[in-house]
């Protein structure tokens, strides 16, 4: 039989965090880069990039302060 691989809670937030970093370079670059592109104004201000990417980022975060939250209370019990 084959296993099927599970993952973990800190894989899932690491693949977000990246994506989210992902997302925000390649949309900035795209901004910057756009006037050689077309003529029109690029679609999404700067501010709205960075948000979108910080709230990709936030959803997954809960899960990242449990793990260090667990951490700090294996210090300090052990």
């Amino acid at each position: 039989m084959e296993k099927e691989e599970k993952s973990g809670a800190k894989d899932v937030t690491l693949k977000s965090v990246i994506f989210a970093a992902v997302w925000v370079g390649t949309l900035s670059l795209l901004k910057a880069f756009w006037g050689f592109i077309s003529t029109k104004e690029f679609g999404l201000p700067m501010n709205e990039i960075i948000m979108s990417g910080l709230v990709i980022a936030a959803v997954f975060s809960p899960v990242y302060l449990s793990i260090v939250l667990d951490k700090i209370k294996d210090i300090k019990v052990g």
